[in-house]
Parts: C-alpha cells; structure tokens; sequence
C-alpha cells in the first residue's frame, strides 16, 4: 500500500534532495517545488497529504502560500510542517495562526523532522471514539462527517483544529493544563511548546465567532470548554 505524499516547498536543492531521500526511504511519495507559485499549483491540482513549506521563498513567500491554501476549501485540510531559517518567535506566531501545523528550524535534524511529519499525519488521521457526536450547548462535534457545527452553520476548521475542539468537548466542565492538551492533541513526538497551544486556542476561538465564549480560560493553568461561562483571562 502506497505512503502519504509529501509536497517539499524549498528554494535550496540541497535542502530538498536530503529532505526527499530520507521521507522516500520511509516509504513516503516526494513532490518538490522550488517556489511558491508552484507549490501553490501543485497543490490545488493534486492536493499532498502533507506539506512542509519553507517561509523565505523567492516572490511569494511561504506565510502567502500558507494563507491562501488554507482560504480555499480544496486545500484548506492539507497539514502544513513550516521549514525556515528564521527563529524570531513572530513568524512563527503567524505561521501557526495562518493555519500551519507545526515548524521546524534550519538547521534541522532529519529524523526529528520524520518524526514531526509522523506525529503531523497521526493527528489529523480519523481518531478513535466510539460516540459518535458530541453536544455542548448549540455547538455539535460530529466524528461521523467530521464537521463542526455551530446553530446548525458548519465551521471550517483545518485537521488540528478539528481534534483540538473534539478533545475540548470530551472533557467539557473540566479545566486542562496545556501540558495534557499537548499530550492530547499533538502527542510526544510533535515537538510543540505550550506556547503552540496558546496560538491554537486563540486562532481556534476566532472561527469559532459566537461559540468562543465557550473556551474559558483559567489563568495560570489552562482551558476549560463550557457553554455559558464567562472568560477569566485572554
């Protein structure tokens, strides 16, 4: 049975060669690209189960390739693994909020990237949960669509997303630290920080609109998902 395929966005060669002969050796399909122009075609024609895009791309940058895959509805549920050179927190900040997955920084090690890129496809693979739906209030969790909806409105929420709000409303009423969140939603192996999950929270409770209000946070320790209550903190 064929692995996932991985689009590589990377101006460097060199870069993309070590990248494609170590995820062709786990048995994963490799398409390169070498800017964001064409990363952006290859996607929308043949969408890749995962994309690891790098942020300094000649032209269009990796943060506009980003952006507009994840506005378009045939793109929006490819799991993106940032690759880039800079550390400066805010770029990764709007990475994350744009809808990336996960990053790594150059110079990286390769098998904590196919680690990453495991963790990254494990995640957004259909979780395991005998119930079927969940209900808080008027937002419903459904597992047997995989759509969120909110009064009756479906919500667009990228494949990490999806699991963040599932986890949530699993353990609705009860307040989880970001630790067990990171446990929970993206594993040992995805290398995130608690930071990570703050970005997610604040990028998840923006398309959640009206149904915010339902993630409450506990200053100092973490979240809470309840209808009805009022926010503690930011």
């Amino acid at each position: 049975m064929a692995k996932e395929k991985i689009l590589v966005v990377d101006d460097e060669k060199d870069i993309i060669e070590v990248i494609k002969y170590n995820l062709e050796r786990e048995g994963f399909r490799v398409i390169p690209a070498y800017n964001g122009e064409d990363a952006l075609r290859l996607a929308k024609r043949e969408p890749p189960d995962l994309l690891i895009l790098d942020l300094m791309l000649p032209g269009m940058d990796g943060l506009e390739v980003c952006r507009i895959l994840k506005k378009e509805r045939k793109t929006a549920h490819i799991p993106i693994i940032m690759l880039t050179a800079k550390t400066e927190e805010p770029d990764i900040v709007v990475g994350l909020e744009l809808g990336a997955d996960d990053y790594i920084t150059k110079p990286f090690n390769v098998r904590e990237l196919v680690a990453r890129i495991k963790a990254v496809l494990r995640r957004v693979s259909q979780p395991e949960n005998l119930k079927e739906k969940f209900v808080v209030g008027n937002l419903v969790v459904n597992l047997s669509n995989y759509r969120v909806t909110w009064k009756g409105n479906p919500l667009d929420l990228t494949p990490t997303e999806f699991n963040l709000v599932l986890f949530l409303v699993q353990r609705q009423g009860q307040v989880l630290t970001r630790q067990q969140i990171l446990d929970g939603v993206f594993g040992d192996e995805s290398f995130v920080t608690e930071r990570t999950v703050d970005v997610h929270i604040r990028r998840l409770r923006k398309k959640l609109k009206e149904a915010s209000s339902y993630i409450v946070t506990r200053r100092g320790i973490g979240y809470m998902l309840q209808p009805c209550v009022r926010e503690e903190g930011i």
